[in-house]
């Protein structure tokens, strides 16, 4: 990285865009030269951690800067489709918080606006860039255990956190709790697995949460918890396991990568990885002899203190990765059309939870 000075825009400084802006904050050579919101709380906030920058609350006067070089768009679910045309004027480079849309007619819209953009546009599935999921997505990619055949998610957390206004208790506002919270996992296994999705099985529910509370006389219609199978062209086949109500895990998130030569294992807030592969002569073991320690490597993925705030330190590898590709004008990691598959998927699953049936992909796509 030269000596030059990035000056980003953020549109939305609630709770991802005050971490945008603290984890910006630990990378030299950034700056935030001003944002955008609505609310007047979140920009007093956003204010207090970076008083030097330029608090907005007129949209058309904030997309008027045009000394911008970069935007990050952390407004809620249901304002990028209107938003974002309104924001590309100026060619600036853009991370697109997820979810990229609500609906596949918006999302598609967005992918189509920013397909020929000549900034480098990003979508922010940051849950790419946690050290230890990082680490072990690229020993399955290196082939450690050979052709993948299953992929699982777990995520046991705890329920949506408060947000401005309450738009996050609502599936018209989120698009569904399997496209809000669950589009990182399912970019995560179109990531893993190299390959697009053929179908969509998903079992959820409105188990426990949220049911007492009421907004303008609603109650929220957000899934807590939900099953969701999906097959994949290259035949493999890949599981999440979803629970809001499960806040006293000792992990909340855990990946399971099983291929045809072992299975790799990670698990966050832990940070570990482990690692274990077949015996060559595995028809040949006995009852009790076939988990070989010598075959089994653990590994401790350290994270920074200073960055493991934003999403366990995936938000700052994320900024890197947005920062390199623009200064050696390079394409993005994580593109517009990444994050409409990861919309469809999350349609998908929540039609399915809905209709009771499997869906094929292709239904959601037309």
């Amino acid at each position: 990285m030269n000596d030059r000075i990035l000056r980003y825009g953020i549109v939305g400084v609630g709770l991802m865009g005050r971490e945008h802006i603290r984890i910006l904050s630990l990378i030299p050579n950034v700056e935030v030269a001003a944002f955008y919101d609505p609310d007047q709380t979140s920009r007093t906030q956003a204010s207090e951690l970076i008083p030097t920058a330029k608090a907005y609350d007129d949209f058309d006067k904030f997309c008027k800067r045009d000394d911008i070089d970069a935007l990050i768009i952390s407004s809620p679910n249901h304002t990028h489709a209107e938003m974002l045309p309104k924001l590309i004027h100026n060619n600036q480079h853009i991370l697109i918080e997820k979810p990229l849309a609500t609906s596949i007619k918006d999302a598609k819209m967005i992918s189509d606006l920013l397909h020929n953009y000549p900034g480098v546009v990003w979508t922010g599935m940051e849950y790419r860039y946690a050290p230890p999921v990082s680490y072990a997505i690229n020993e399955a990619h290196l082939g450690t255990i050979g052709q993948i055949h299953m992929l699982s998610i777990r995520e046991h957390r705890h329920p949506f956190l408060p947000k401005i206004g309450d738009w996050n208790r609502f599936n018209r506002n989120t698009g569904g709790t399997l496209v809000e919270k669950c589009c990182h996992f399912f970019d995560l296994m179109r990531f893993i697995l190299k390959s697009d999705p053929v179908s969509v099985f998903g079992s959820g529910s409105i188990g426990l949460n949220h049911k007492n509370e009421s907004y303008d006389s609603e109650t929220p219609d957000i899934l807590d918890n939900a099953f969701v199978i999906v097959d994949f062209d290259s035949g493999a086949r890949a599981m999440l396991d979803l629970c809001m109500f499960a806040e006293q895990s000792t992990e909340q998130t855990e990946i399971q990568i099983v291929g045809e030569a072992g299975k790799i294992e990670c698990r966050q807030p832990s940070s570990t990885v482990t690692i274990g592969l077949r015996e060559d002569s595995w028809p040949d073991w006995k009852l009790g002899d076939y988990r070989n320690p010598s075959r089994i490597k653990k590994i401790n993925v350290p994270i920074q203190s200073d960055i493991a705030s934003g999403h366990g330190g995936a938000t700052y590898y994320e900024h890197l990765g947005f920062i390199e590709a623009i200064m050696n004008n390079q394409p993005p990691q994580v593109t517009a059309d990444d994050g409409l598959w990861s919309v469809v998927m999350g349609l998908a699953a929540e039609k399915s939870v809905q209709e009771k049936r499997v869906v094929e992909i292709q239904e959601v796509l037309q």
